[in-house]
């Protein structure tokens, strides 16, 4: 008796899936004429009833509308998908078709009014979905389209979803679509504009702008508040940015000016080209990741990171070269050091456009430099962030080697007083020439790090030279600590005059700032001490 009872569940419930099966295949050719009928009306009708018929290849059929991938016969208005191989496949089954192709066939035609509506399915139709970031972009997609027949499915996916992140974005995309809906409870409009307040965000006030024009008006009083508060809460986050952007460009020119500092500071030497050590080390870097990708395609990923030591030996030995070469014979005659340092930028800058050409070439980014990330409504790019903790690494391990090494003692001390140097047996021709090899390679690091934002070109370091030389001038000659805090302080200075002055005169009023500054202390910020300080 009990296995008759089973049997009889079981045929009906086969014979109730069966009912089902066919009223959702007849359901499904209806809504697949529609996108065949070369309708707008038609096909946004079709989008809404495929939607809502609960079939499972739903997503498949409109994400191929929307790519433009959904095909129909002009003659007997079958329609098909086109697959990313170019082979067709059946809507109904998801089956590829045997055979030739049918001749005349024809993309459903789409427009403004469609793509929204598009957008609005295929939101809706992902709030299912077991990944939690497509549940999430579904929601997204759902506040950007604020279709009110999507209203339902979100408070149903609402109600049943766990996550945090993305039960916040379902209730906010929820607000979103009754703050447009005219017929919606005055209160529940209200209490939506107060959550979409909190977004903080200009999508927040783009959506509280475009209220329809019969809305209530306390609803109306409530957005204008709404509005009111977000901008000025963005005021501050756009503080927050621009100081963000100010320590960015302030760890930029500090790398370019951390060489300067030794070359100039410690030993006196006006370097012209050093502008050009900066362009050599992007050049290499350039140089490492061609071979890689020549030699080892599956190692370019190390490129940068290989290229941090090949810069800094290239463009220290290139240093050496020039100091042994030229500089050594020009000390105590700066004016005659200028003018021989910056025939040698002229000559180095025509020399890698010879050989690589005028046009600038492309450093690739790896991976883990690539995107951004919001921190509130602030947007801080992993690469430059990387480079701010680069360069603030170069510093320590600067700082490390003139502090703790007995080249950097012998450094200070040929800096304080050379005479008694030598007398105590430092081989001060040397020190000179590693000293001058260290601030270049050290341009040649800067040059590794700008390479991911700007463009690798024979003129790359002449406009970080004269920021170089304002940021170790203010900073205090030959002081690493004040290389550090005046690069830092000019780049979030440059940033915060520029919404207000302008680019070109904010430039302009640092300088004169900087200038009357340096009136005031000749020496900068942090001035060095010692005997030859003082003669």
């Amino acid at each position: 008796m009990f296995r008759r009872i089973v049997f009889l569940l079981t045929c009906l419930a086969l014979a109730g899936w069966l009912t089902a099966g066919a009223a959702l295949a007849q359901n499904l050719d209806a809504v697949l004429k529609g996108f065949a009928a070369n309708s707008y009306v038609k096909t946004d009708q079709a989008i809404a009833a495929l939607a809502a018929s609960g079939t499972p290849q739903a997503v498949d059929i409109i994400a191929a509308l929307q790519s433009g991938r959904l095909l129909f016969h002009l003659y007997n208005k079958t329609v098909f998908i086109k697959g990313a191989d170019g082979k067709l496949i059946d809507p109904r089954t998801m089956k590829p078709i045997t055979g030739e192709a049918p001749f005349g066939l024809k993309p459903v035609r789409i427009n403004n009014r469609v793509r929204a509506a598009i957008a609005a399915a295929l939101g809706s139709l992902r709030l299912a979905n077991p990944d939690p970031a497509k549940r999430l972009a579904a929601a997204a997609a759902v506040f950007k389209a604020r279709d009110p027949s999507a209203l339902a499915q979100v408070e149903a996916a609402l109600a049943r979803e766990m996550d945090a992140g993305v039960k916040a974005a379902l209730a906010e995309a929820r607000a979103a679509i009754l703050i447009g809906m005219v017929g919606a409870p005055e209160a529940a409009r209200v209490a939506a504009v107060e959550l979409i307040a909190r977004r903080g965000d200009q999508d927040a006030i783009g959506l509280l702008r475009e209220l329809p024009a019969d809305t209530a008006p306390t609803v109306k009083a409530a957005a204008v508040a709404a509005i009111g508060a977000i901008q000025r809460s963005l005021e501050f986050w756009n503080i927050g940015q621009n100081l963000c952007y100010g320590i960015s460009l302030g760890s930029v020119l500090l790398l370019a000016a951390i060489g300067l500092a030794i070359t100039f500071g410690q030993m006196g030497v006006i370097n012209m080209a050093h502008g050009e050590m900066v362009m050599l080390g992007a050049y290499t870097t350039y140089l490492v990741q061609s071979w890689l990708a020549a030699s080892f395609p599956e190692a370019t990923h190390l490129a940068l990171a290989l290229a941090v030591p090949a810069a800094f030996l290239v463009t220290g030995a290139a240093g050496m070269a020039i100091e042994r070469g030229v500089i050594q014979f020009l000390y105590g005659r700066p004016l005659e050091t200028l003018l021989a340092t910056w025939g040698i930028s002229l000559v180095l800058q025509q020399a890698v456009r010879t050989a690589f050409g005028p046009t600038n070439k492309e450093v690739s980014a790896p991976d883990w430099m690539s995107g951004a990330f919001q921190l509130g409504q602030l947007t801080i790019t992993w690469g430059r962030l990387w480079i701010v903790v680069f360069s603030l690494m170069v510093f320590a391990a600067l700082l490390a080697a003139t502090k703790f090494s007995r080249f950097g003692l012998e450094m200070r001390a040929v800096t304080q007083n050379r005479s008694m140097a030598a007398a105590m047996g430092v081989r001060t021709h040397w020190v000179d020439a590693l000293t001058f090899g260290l601030g270049s390679g050290i341009a040649g690091i800067a040059g590794v790090a700008l390479t991911q934002i700007d463009n690798v070109s024979p003129n790359l370091g002449q406009g970080y030279l004269i920021d170089s030389f304002l940021v170790v001038v203010f900073g205090g000659v030959g002081n690493l600590w004040g290389t550090l805090v005046g690069a830092l302080s000019l780049g979030v200075a440059n940033k915060l005059l520029e919404p207000y002055a302008g680019a070109v005169l904010g430039k302009i009023l640092l300088l004169v700032l900087i200038v009357l500054f340096i009136q005031k202390r000749p020496r900068g910020l942090f001035a060095l001490r010692g005997r030859a300080v003082e003669q």
